[in-house]
Formats: C-alpha cells, sequence, structure tokens
C-alpha cells in the first residue's frame, strides 16, 4: 500500500494545492520595490458576522522620514477572480513614518468604528480573498489581468488569498476575523506571502489613532444555548447551520498546529441527558487559539458537522466567524469520563438515522462522549508501534482479544472489527514504542473525530510507556543449497533522493533479516528523481544504488530488470512513477530475457510447438495487459522467466494492486463501510488469474508459477478469492500459518495482511513465512514487512519427503 495519500488530515482551511502550484508560476514583479509608500494592511470582513469593526478598510505606510502627498493617487480594488478595480481616489499626505486610513463599505454587524478615516470609498471588499493596489494615478487598472503589480502607476499590489494577482505569491487568505498586515520592520519585498501575515485587524489613521478589533467592548452574558443544546442527543446536531452566541465552558484542550487549529471547551454543568455530549471543539482553520485550558469563554460562532472524508462520520463542531469572549482564567477543568469500550464495535445500518446506544457499542459511547475529557484509568497494551511523526499510538482495552504472538491484534475478518482498539494522538508529543509495550494508567485528553482513525483521544497528558522488549525476526539458514528462495518487499517509495541511511537499512533487511534471498520482488520503486515531476521515468539510478547498499551490507552482487512505466500512468506519489522491479542473484538463479517489452506491450504465453506443453513468455520481463482500463492510475504487473536448479523454470509475476484509498474508514457512517477501492482490484485479480490460468493450461499444469507482492487486500477479501479462483489456480501462502500470525501491515491498530505470495500447484515442495522488521517497530525501513518463501528441491516425487510438506518454519521467532 503506497504511504501517498494515506494520511488524511482535516483540512477546513487553506488554498488547494492545484491552485497553490498554479499560482507558483506567477513571479511577476512591481516597477521598483516600493521604499516610500507601502499598503500596510487590508481588512475585507467589516461588519460581517463574527466581525468586531465594521468598515473594511486599507492602510497605508510611509517608510520614510519626510512627509509624502498622495494627491491625485487612489487605490484599487478586484475579486479574486475578477479583471475590474473599483477605486477610491486619496488627497492630502502621509505623515513621515505615519500611517494613512482608507474606510471602504461597511456590513450589518460590528461593533468598533474605525478611527476618522483619511479617505472614505464604498467597496465592498471580500474578506477571503481579493487584490488592492496602490496607483500614483486615479485612472483605473484595465488590461494587465494578473500581472497588475507590473502595470504603470501601481506602486505596490497585494494580492490575498486565492488569486494569482500578486506580487509573486499571495498573502495569507482572510477572515471576518482576521486582516493582512505588512510584517516585521514593513521592508517591501515584492512578495506577498512573505511581506504580509494574517491577525488581528488595527486600523491606524494619519492622526496616529489606532483602533485593534480585540480593543472593542465586550458583553460577558452567556447566551441562552449551551454545548449539550448543540451536540444534541443524536450524531447530528438539532441546531446544524445555525449560528449561537456566547456559548459558556471551560478550554479543556487547544491544538496549535496543522490546518485544524482551534480549542476544545466543556460546559461544567452537566444536564439530565446522558446522551447528550458537554464537549465541543471550536475550528479556526490555520489561526491559533489565544486562550488555554482553564479559560472560561463565551464562543460565538456557527454550528457545523464537518465530515472529514467521504463515507466518514461527522464532527460536531463551531465554525464559521468566531469570537471567543475570555470571562476568567485558571478555573478547574472538568473531571474527565472513564473509557469504556462496550464488547460490540457497532450496529450495521445508516448509523446517523439510529438512536444512540453508548451501553452497548463502541461507537456510540465515543459519539457520546465526543468532545469531553476522557482519561484511561487502566494500563493498555500498544497494538501498533508509536507512529513518531504524528504521536500517534493505538493500544487495546480487551487484552485476550484476537491477540498476535508478538502483542498486537489480528484482523481476523470483516465482521470482526476489533472492538478494544483504542486511538490515541497525543498533543504533547509522544516517545518512540513498539507494539507490545505497556501504556501506563493515567492517559487524559479529549475525544475527537477525524478521517484517519476515526475517533480519537486528543491526550493532553500521556502516561508512561514500557517498552516491550520485542525483536525483529530472521530468516533460518536453508537446509539445502539447492533451495531457491524468493521474497517480496514493499520498500516505501525509494529513490535516490532518499537518506544513505534509508538505503543502508533496506541493504541489512534483505542480508540478515531475509538472509540474501535469490530473487526479490520490490514495489514502490520510484524513478531516478523521486517526487520531482519533469518527465523522468527510469529507475537505474535509484536500482543501482540500492545494490550497491546492498553489496555493501555483505549481500551477493544482484543483476535487476524492470519496465519503465508511462510518466504519470501508475498512481502513488505524483512525479514518483512507482514500479515493480526484479532483483536476483545471477549465481543462484538466471533471468531469461526475451526482448520487446516496454510499457504498451502485453505479455502472452507462447507454447514451442502447438502440441508442445513446453512454454515461454513472448517477452520477459513484460506487462500484463497495461492497456486494459483495470490497470488505469495503477501499477502494471511485472512477469519474468528463470530458471533455477539446473533448468527448471519459473514464472514470477510482481504485483502492486490499487490501494484502498477512497474506502469508507472502519468507523463510517453507514456500516459496513463500503469498500470503494475493491472494484478496481477485482478488475486487476481477474487479469493476473486469467495470465496465470493461460500458463497452466498450456503447460498442463506443469508452469511453476509464483504471484506475489502488494496486493492491497485480505486474505478473506473476495479479490484474493478471486484471484486464486478459492484456491485451485493458486495456493494463499498466508493461510498456511496460524490464523494470529497472519500479517504484514498494521492499519487503525489492525495487523492486517497486505502483502502475499501465492504459488500454483506445480510447486509441491515450500517453505514460508512473514519476516516481521517494519510495521510492529518505530522504527522503520518500509511500513510493510517482506515475505519469504523457498521452493524446496527434491520435491518433484511422490509421495513427498517430509521435507517438502507444508509446514516446515523458514522464520525464527526471537
Amino acid at each position: 500500500m503506497a504511504i501517498f495519500n494515506k494520511r488524511w488530515r482535516l483540512l477546513a482551511a487553506g488554498l488547494p494545492l492545484a491552485l497553490v502550484t498554479a499560482m507558483a508560476g506567477f513571479t511577476g514583479t512591481a516597477n521598483a520595490l516600493s521604499t516610500d509608500v507601502v499598503i500596510s494592511a487590508v481588512y475585507g470582513g467589516g461588519g460581517n458576522f463574527g466581525a468586531t469593526i465594521k468598515n473594511d478598510f486599507i492602510e497605508l505606510a510611509n517608510l520614510t522620514s519626510n512627509p509624502v502627498s498622495v494627491d491625485g493617487w487612489s487605490v484599487q480594488y478586484a475579486s479574486a477572480a475578477g479583471a475590474v478595480f473599483q477605486m477610491t481616489n486619496l488627497s492630502g499626505s502621509i505623515p513621515a513614518n505615519g500611517r494613512y486610513l482608507v474606510q471602504q463599505s461597511a456590513g450589518a454587524s460590528g461593533t468598533l468604528n474605525l478611527p476618522t478615516p483619511d479617505a472614505t470609498g464604498s467597496i465592498p471588499m471580500s474578506a477571503t480573498s481579493g487584490v488592492v493596489a496602490l496607483v500614483t494615478a486615479q485612472i483605473p487598472l484595465v488590461g494587465c489581468g494578473i500581472s497588475c503589480a507590473t502595470a504603470p502607476n501601481v506602486k505596490d499590489l497585494i494580492g490575498y488569498g486565492a488569486t494569482a494577482n500578486v506580487e509573486t505569491l499571495a498573502a495569507p487568505g482572510l477572515t471576518n476575523s482576521t486582516a493582512n498586515a505588512r510584517s516585521g520592520a514593513m521592508v517591501d519585498t515584492d512578495n506577498n506571502s512573505v511581506d504580509f501575515t494574517s491577525g488581528v485587524p488595527s486600523a491606524t489613521n494619519t492622526a496616529g489613532v489606532t483602533v485593534r478589533a480585540d480593543d472593542g467592548p465586550t458583553d460577558p452574558t452567556p447566551g441562552s444555548v449551551r454545548i449539550h443544546d448543540i451536540q444534541g442527543s443524536g450524531r447530528i446536531s438539532p441546531i446544524v447551520g445555525q449560528s449561537v452566541t456566547n456559548v459558556p465552558g471551560i478550554v479543556t484542550a487547544v491544538r496549535t498546529t496543522g490546518n485544524s487549529r482551534g480549542y476544545w471547551f466543556q460546559d461544567p454543568t452537566v444536564d439530565a441527558d446522558p446522551l447528550t455530549s458537554e464537549g465541543l471543539f471550536v475550528f479556526l482553520g490555520q489561526t491559533s487559539p489565544t486562550v488555554v485550558p482553564g479559560d472560561s469563554v463565551l464562543a460565538t460562532g456557527r454550528v457545523t458537522e464537518f465530515r472529514p472524508a467521504a463515507g466518514a462520520q461527522t464532527l460536531t463542531e463551531l465554525g464559521g466567524p468566531i469570537s471567543t469572549i475570555k470571562v476568567s482564567g485558571g478555573n478547574a477543568l472538568p473531571a474527565p469520563v472513564t473509557v469504556t469500550l462496550p464488547d460490540a464495535f457497532t450496529k450495521s445500518g445508516a448509523l446517523e438515522a439510529q438512536p444512540l446506544e453508548p451501553s452497548s457499542y463502541v461507537l456510540d459511547w465515543l459519539e457520546v462522549n465526543e468532545g469531553m475529557r476522557a482519561t484511561i484509568n487502566q494500563s493498555t497494551r500498544l497494538i501498533s508501534p508509536v507512529n513518531t511523526e504524528f504521536d500517534e499510538l493505538w493500544v487495546t482495552f480487551k487484552p485476550t482479544q484476537n491477540p498476535t504472538p508478538r502483542g498486537g491484534v489480528v484482523y481476523k475478518s470483516y465482521d470482526d472489527q476489533n472492538s478494544g482498539r483504542f486511538f490515541i494522538q497525543s498533543l504533547i508529543g509522544a516517545p518512540p514504542a513498539n507494539v507490545g509495550s505497556t501504556l501506563a494508567a493515567g492517559t487524559t485528553g479529549v475525544i475527537d473525530y477525524q478521517s484517519f482513525g476515526g475517533y480519537v483521544l486528543q491526550a493532553t497528558e500521556l502516561a508512561a510507556i514500557t517498552e516491550g522488549g520485542l525483536k525483529k525476526q530472521k530468516v533460518l539458514p536453508p537446509k539445502k543449497a539447492g533451495d531457491l528462495s524468493v521474497a517480496t518487499y514493499n520498500v516505501e517509495n525509494l529513490d535516490p533522493d532518499d537518506p544513505d541511511a534509508k538505503f543502508a537499512r533496506l541493504a541489512q533487511d534483505l542480508v540478515f533479516n531475509l538472509g540474501s534471498p535469490d530473487i526479490v520482488a520490490l514495489e514502490e520503486i520510484q524513478d531516478n528523481n523521486g517526487a520531482t515531476n519533469n518527465g523522468e521515468v527510469a529507475a537505474n539510478e535509484t536500482l543501482a544504488e540500492f545494490i550497491a547498499a546492498i553489496q555493501a551490507a555483505g549481500g551477493p552482487t544482484y543483476d535487476w530488470r524492470s519496465i519503465d512505466p508511462n510518466d504519470g500512468t501508475d498512481g502513488g506519489e505524483p512525479g514518483g512513477n512507482i514500479r515493480q522491479a526484479f532483483l536476483f542473484n545471477p549465481a543462484r538463479t538466471t533471468f531469461v530475457d526475451r526482448p520487446g517489452g516496454d510499457a504498451d506491450t502485453a505479455v502472452s504465453v507462447l507454447r514451442a510447438r502447438p502440441t508442445s506443453n513446453q512454454v515461454s513468455l513472448s517477452v520477459s520481463p513484460g506487462r500484463i495487459n497495461p492497456s486494459n482500463t483495470a490497470w488505469a492510475s495503477s501499477r502494471k504487473p511485472l512477469v519474468g522467466e528463470f530458471l533455477f536448479d539446473g533448468n527448471k523454470q519459473l514464472f514470477l509475476v510482481a504485483n502492486h494492486l490499487n490501494s484502498k484509498g477512497g474506502d469508507h474508514p472502519l468507523t463510517a457512517a453507514v456500516q459496513p463501510p463500503n469498500r470503494v477501492s475493491e472494484v478496481q482490484r477485482l478488475q486487476q485479480a481477474a487479469q493476473v488469474r486469467d495470465f496465470v490460468k493461460d500458463l497452466s493450461e498450456k503447460s498442463a499444469g506443469r508452469a511453476r508459477v509464483v504471484v506475489l507482492g502488494d496486493l492491497n487486500d485480505y486474505q478473506f477479501s473476495p479479490v484474493i478469492q478471486s484471484l486464486t479462483e478459492s484456491g485451485t489456480v493458486l495456493k494463499t501462502l498466508i493461510d498456511t500459518l496460524p490464523v494470529d500470525q497472519r500479517y504484514s501491515y498494521i492499519f487503525d491498530g489492525n495487523s492486517q495482511v497486505l502483502d502475499h505470495i501465492l504459488v500454483s500447484p506445480a510447486i509441491k515442495g515450500y517453505s514460508y513465512g512473514v519476516v516481521h522488521i517494519n510495521a510492529e517497530f518505530s522504527d522503520q525501513a518500509s511500513d510493510h514487512d517482506p515475505q519469504v518463501m523457498r521452493i524446496l528441491t527434491g520435491c518433484d516425487v511422490s509421495p513427498l519427503p517430509t521435507r517438502c510438506l507444508p509446514g516446515s518454519p523458514v522464520v525464527d521467532v526471537p
């Protein structure tokens, strides 16, 4: 499963990436850097809901020690997408090192008047995105398109928010409660994104009188609506979409990073309904909260239901323009509820239409306590490693529920979601720790909901973690020299831009932990410049660097085969052009090269003669039916023909099927969750299965075939059942392991299977295992564990010798 797009965050604010990228191409600069008069502030939210100041305004600053006349000048405004500028004429002068205030349109709200303006217009400026130009003439700007910064008479210009009409890059987008002000020493660099920052609106006129939005009068009287009225007794607020004023509560936690900044607050006075939460998140976008835990506040805003991803449940929150009145500080926080998870994970059907049953279902208990302080009053076991990049960990409240021998929780079927799993994200950081470690009692925070992981405890206090002593596995020495070892390893977007340490670590994995397999199918090999999106598709440098690292680690001198994809057609990280590749040890096996394979040519199965059972590939390496729509924006299987143990043929099909991106989360609003991505994988599975069947039929069942790689689906899934034709075409080797050992990846706290090795019936004797070196550890070279099988020599006889019978171990258990 590709790491790219795996991680979703609450992106409720900020510009779309595509727009930011497009804007980066506009690099026009003004005629000259302004060293005397500049635009010092712009504000378009005046008089809007949640605004304190009644009017929009534009402020100018004189950077010199002498007065500057603005007679005959103008300020002009256009919308973000508009080409028509509205103009306000200026007159008079700006004092030495002083300011000049231009008042614009008023709204219906607000409590503060601006200082006496030096010029007055009636332009209704946008509260989010727009363009303001300071012009040394009173002629409307016409025809400059998105390059008005370089138009005649333009002394200074600011484009803010989602506009391309800028000096180099846009200043921050605004809200009803934020203005852009020139930063620091007021130096003009002709880069709006550098010169301006957003913050509390503040306006100063030529007389030096300043009004700040936070200087206004406040009304400390609580409104009539309480948090439990907003949350209601269901999943959706009964007053969603309505504006509420002066909702009281005590701040319990704050989030000051990312695009979902804000604070949680809770009403210490509990109502009589056990189904209504007393906690709520106040969403501030990219603006950091100024309140701290213990502040008593009155919050004003609009009740929203934020759905962070397709199919996810919603988070009830206070959004829109936010006004917060601090009444007092240092108050005691409301007592936390104790996290208590019922036996069942959830009911079926549309959850938002059903009553909450918190004593029966985990998802209902979490919803009832959404936004509230909660604490874990028992020690728990880590069932995923701590993700130190995002300070995340999963624990289990039910230690005997489907445990793995190494401390995790195995995912056995769609009907068993492992209801004891619990997700924690620490707001104060988290130390590295591995699966099987112990989290002591005492972790406390607030219950939140996000797309990745669903319900989560945003921890303000993280209890001590005691490492469990988990060790990494390695393969056992081969018992016979003629055995052929084959491995699959997803190396997670490997490219030459990765640090040398990653190459060295992966090389160590192959040499020490995997025992230098004779053939390795690699997934997620990127092109020679990684995510740089410039048309490069070759990966020879990536593979050469990896092979050199393996040699340095004491491994063999591998050779490699792969096929470069067409640019941008195989999914994964944009610009990376991931693909599969074969590494093979030429001292142990021979790759049969058959020319003609490329990104667009389909490999086919050939008979030596019409009546012969001897088969070969039309091209080697080759790709399975790459033009078929099943492979749209996805990796195409790589097929290769090998010889081993004399002249025994072996056909390998290396895969990286369509990822699970787009599937609804386990905590989805409709249960069971919709597996959207499965449709394409079923099509892909059919393509691979039909190719293997062709090999089998034309060889009269004699073709030794290994299908392996990141199939992005579970051993019990319809995809794997279709690919193997329920075990008749291919055998799923993960199913030969005990149930509690069937995993190669951990997601949402579930130890699960995404990677596979499947074999055709012609392979009689083998040993197999998953080598656990990554998924359970905070220190990972990849997020996947590799798998190894050995094709055992001397197993082409009947009855099978004892060593050829399934179940022979290949992995030690430290």
